[in-house]
């Protein structure tokens, strides 16, 4: 049985009558909706929209990120669908990936260089345990995790079938990146209200 999760409340709601699971193109059918809904073997997880603090933090790793975007050939989006395997769509905060790609509804994880998650303080063990093994699973070489709480910043590599810690940054440090994109992310000014930011 096909069913919806949120991030608050446990499984509850079936999505098909004839107790059927998702399939990735029932998931494509849906269109846009105004929560996040990703799936995930079958069923559906579904976050609310993130808050506007959230959506900021996002939109400057972003910038950041592209700056240098072109050299490295990638190109830099917010939500964007990601396919890691054929019934399993993600929507990261952020992702590099090839800009070979083009105009597509998704991208295949094989053209995903770098995915980014900023933890929600209602569910951090989603993006640091659940996506953080599927994520290394569809082989993303990078992962970036950002934690609001702290603040700070923990970029994750690759390393055989599973991510291991690369560098971090805590508030008043920068995290210095050389792949896939040469990038200098100076931790608060991501932030709303951090010295030095620019949108």
């Amino acid at each position: 049985m096909t069913t919806l999760f949120t991030a608050d409340q446990p499984p509850a709601t079936s999505i098909f009558p004839d107790g059927r699971p998702m399939t990735g193109d029932d998931y494509l059918a849906l269109g846009v909706t105004s929560p996040r809904v990703e799936l995930l073997d079958g069923s559906l997880l579904v976050t609310p929209n993130p808050t506007n603090t959230h959506q900021r933090i996002a939109r400057r790793l972003a910038n950041r990120l592209e700056e240098n975007a072109d050299a490295a050939h990638l190109q830099i989006d917010e939500a964007v669908n990601v396919r890691l395997t054929p019934d399993r769509f993600f929507i990261p905060d952020v992702a590099a990936y090839s800009a070979d790609v083009g105009e597509v509804v998704f991208v295949e994880a094989e053209a995903v260089a770098l995915i980014c998650e900023i933890l929600s303080p209602s569910n951090p063990t989603t993006d640091k345990v659940l996506k953080m093994h599927l994520y290394a699973e569809a082989g993303i070489p990078w992962y970036l995790v950002v934690d609001p709480t702290s603040p700070a910043l923990y970029l994750y590599e690759l390393s055989g079938a599973s991510y291991k810690e690369h560098s971090a940054a805590q508030a008043g440090e920068i995290l210095h990146l050389s792949a896939p994109v040469a990038a200098h992310l100076d931790v608060e000014a991501l932030f709303p209200g951090g010295a030095g930011h620019r949108d």
